[in-house]
């Protein structure tokens, strides 16, 4: 505790305030993880068509964020960031004290929604911004940790509160919601000087088109394993909200020690390296969902599945490479906030449309049809790889001997 104490009195004023955020946003985005699905299907009794429907008004927000972004870009990336946590907690306290109306329903959704896509590219920006040399990932890494560790306790907590209070989701919404409220807080003590100023509402440039691709298929892997992979432990597996609530606390605790690690990968091998060895990964798990159930007991079905639930969420610590990606091949360093926030936008547009495809495809299936969605995920994880082989940065010659070497054993 000494020690902590003395870091903080020694590390940069701003940087701490913003790793402070960091932990706020960890436990409102622990509610969210650990009990929207469970609250749906309960309070609303959705089935696999409303839910995947759902995610046109919930990911609509990511679509527009460039937009939103771009006409409030005189106020600066600190003061948007603000706003942007103040809305989501309205959106999410709003969602737990709501009749059974599902328009409301959506409506407090989109708001929540809208509050965190805003934010999305501006926490890479303004964590960026307090990296130097070729320490971007390590940066990234340090606050993806903090927001993890602020996970960890937070799911455990909220288990505690489930399993033996047996509280409702009105209070957990609300705890969501305070937590959102401190995080615009302590953004709002960072001095706006550290961070560069915007100065284009929007950012094209044919030099960031690799970038805009993979920002394409991450939307369209990404949607696949947020609606469908925690909808078949909760809808084909019967998995209680306690049972989501362990998982996501095991995936906070993993994320502890695989976010900086990626950080580090990201500065040591470099992004493609790092990309590519995801793409792998993420084929194996697409295959574990699809096929678990067909080869393994249904308690041993169970396990591989949350374990496959488990990686497929841990591996969105990568999205720290498509940041520093962006940070290395930028034209301006000013380009870095509205060109994440365009490649987001880009991203959601596959967000709204592939769970609604995805969702027709499973019940045009029958009970099991969602094995065909997770290998259409696998197929997605393979034109990943190979889109990645065509990443280069002023470094790409050392991701090449690390590769090579990596490939030899050494």
């Amino acid at each position: 505790m000494a020690k902590f104490i003395d870091w903080v009195r020694k590390a940069d004023r701003d940087f701490v305030f913003f790793l402070l955020a960091s932990v706020f946003l960890g436990i409102g985005q622990s509610v969210d993880g650990s009990t929207l699905n469970n609250f749906l299907r309960e309070k609303f009794h959705f089935l696999i068509e409303q839910r995947s429907a759902l995610e046109i008004p919930r990911e609509l927000p990511g679509f527009l964020v460039f937009l939103v972004i771009g006409f409030l870009y005189a106020f600066g990336d600190l003061r948007i960031a603000v706003c942007a946590n103040l809305m989501a907690a309205v959106g999410m306290f709003l969602l737990g004290v709501i009749p059974k109306s599902f328009p409301l329903m959506v409506l407090c959704i989109f708001v929540y929604s809208m509050g965190q896509h805003v934010y999305m590219p501006l926490s890479n920006s303004i964590a960026m911004s307090f990296a130097s040399g070729e320490k971007l990932g390590r940066k990234l890494g340090q606050v993806s940790a903090a927001n993890t560790a602020a996970l960890v306790g937070a799911s455990g907590i909220l288990w505690l509160l489930f399993r033996f209070f047996s509280i409702s989701y009105t209070v957990s919404f609300t705890i969501g919601a305070l937590a959102f409220i401190l995080a615009a807080i302590s953004l709002a003590f960072i001095n706006t000087g550290r961070v560069a100023p915007i100065k284009s509402r929007f950012v094209f440039r044919k030099q960031y088109g690799l970038f805009y691709w993979l920002s394409v298929l991450y939307g369209m892997r990404k949607q696949i394993f947020i609606t469908f992979g925690p909808w078949v432990l909760v809808d084909v597996f019967d998995q209680r909200v306690t049972t989501m609530t362990i998982l996501f606390f095991v995936i906070s605790i993993s994320g502890i020690f695989v976010k900086p690690f990626v950080g580090f990968l990201i500065d040591r091998a470099g992004e493609r390296f790092v990309f590519g060895a995801e793409a792998v990964i993420l084929v194996v798990v697409c295959l574990g969902y699809a096929y678990a159930e067909d080869l393994f007991a249904p308690w041993l079905a169970v396990l591989v599945v949350s374990a496959c639930y488990v990686m497929d969420q841990t591996l969105n610590a990568v999205g720290m490479a498509r940041a520093t990606y962006l940070k290395k091949i930028a034209v301006d360093e000013s380009d870095v906030s509205p060109a994440l926030s365009t490649g987001i936008s880009i991203d959601h547009i596959m967000s709204m449309f592939i769970p609604t495809a995805g969702g027709l495809l499973w019940s045009m299936s029958g009970n099991r049809g969602y094995k065909y969605v997770f290998i259409c995920g696998a197929l997605i994880a393979v034109v990943n790889f190979i889109s990645t082989r065509f990443i280069k940065t002023d470094r790409s010659g050392q991701e090449s001997d690390y590769e090579s070497k990596a490939a030899a054993g050494g």
